[in-house]
């Protein structure tokens, strides 16, 4: 029984790693920002151009779901004709911070692009973990501790007084 069990996982192993996924048999095209990588604000838009492509082709865009292509919220696809030149643009934009990758495809090309989005800079403080006035920021916290023992005073008196009543109410129907 051993042996069945091993000699199935040794081949479902192999089937794993002996199969090439997509992306390695994927052709990926050289023409224009193909590869390529841009840092934007938060909320900035950013014509992205691909290349490669055949004059004319039908060229489909996708993007996670935190990335806007042109003025249409992408979900799996959107879609625009290449130029006469064998490129596309599309304008991206996303208010999400992180790193996404938008790929372009065709029939005869594939081209990808990174687009980083990084925070918007409020440009108030002194730098250097300063607040605003430059003081360090108070990560504390900031109820004073008086309040913060008087609550939990209260509560414990709270519950030993139901404790007590529960108390006097169970020996009051013992007599």
């Amino acid at each position: 029984m051993f042996k069945k069990i091993f000699a199935a996982g040794l081949l479902a192993a192999l089937a794993l790693f002996a199969v090439p996924t997509a992306a390695q048999a994927a052709d990926y095209g050289t023409g224009g920002d193909n590869n390529g990588s841009t840092v934007i604000v938060a909320g900035q838009p950013v014509a992205l151009s691909f290349g490669g492509f055949q004059p004319g082709e039908a060229t489909i865009a996708s993007a996670p779901d935190a990335v806007t292509l042109a003025t249409l919220k992408v979900v799996s696809s959107a879609s625009k004709p290449a130029g006469p030149a064998g490129t596309v643009s599309y304008t991206a934009n996303s208010t999400q911070v992180g790193s996404y990758t938008i790929t372009v495809s065709s029939a005869t090309n594939i081209a990808t692009y990174t687009l980083v989005v990084v925070p918007a800079d409020s440009g108030s403080g002194s730098g250097s973990g300063s607040n605003a006035n430059g003081n360090l920021p108070n990560t504390g916290l900031e109820t004073p501790m008086l309040i913060v023992w008087g609550a939990s005073g209260a509560l414990i008196l709270g519950l030993a007084l139901v404790f007590v009543l529960n108390v006097v109410r169970r020996n009051k129907k013992a007599v």
